[in-house]
């Protein structure tokens, strides 16, 4: 797995090696090799193009956000080779099913901040800025 972060951020890569990743780098850097498949959680359009070109012939983007800003216009050749871009929304049951079954044969390591409910938005703000690694969880009581 790699893992790519906001340029510059040092410790999110950091922090993704630590939990397994086997390279770490910024979202504009091109990955040591060819992906099968890129998950995008940020909500930025503009790395659709880079995931594009960082996936191999067939391989798939997916855009995992409810919301993205607009994907710039690219090149036909980086989806040329059969690469496909879904969004969450184009994923089924039987998509989640398999996901969990990949995931139960994974070492998974998870990193969460616990927040009170009434700190919701902190916690969006820390995620955003950068100041939470890992997960935020919103506890009631």
């Amino acid at each position: 797995m790699y893992a790519f972060t906001r340029p510059g951020d040092l410790d999110s890569q950091q922090f993704a090696l630590r939990l397994g990743a086997a390279w770490a780098g910024a979202s504009d850097a091109a990955p040591p090799d060819e992906l099968d498949a890129a998950l995008l959680f940020a909500p930025v359009g503009a790395l659709v193009p880079l995931a594009l070109k960082a996936v191999a012939k067939g391989g798939v983007v997916v855009c995992g956000g409810i919301h993205m800003t607009d994907i710039p216009s690219f090149p036909y050749a980086f989806l040329w080779g059969e690469r496909r871009v879904v969004s969450v929304a184009n994923l089924t049951r039987e998509d989640g099913v398999a996901f969990m079954r990949l995931a139960a044969q994974t070492r998974l390591q998870i990193a969460t901040t616990t927040y009170p409910l009434g700190d919701a938005n902190r916690a969006l703000d820390d995620l955003r800025t950068g100041k939470l690694t890992g997960a935020a969880v919103l506890s009631i009581g």
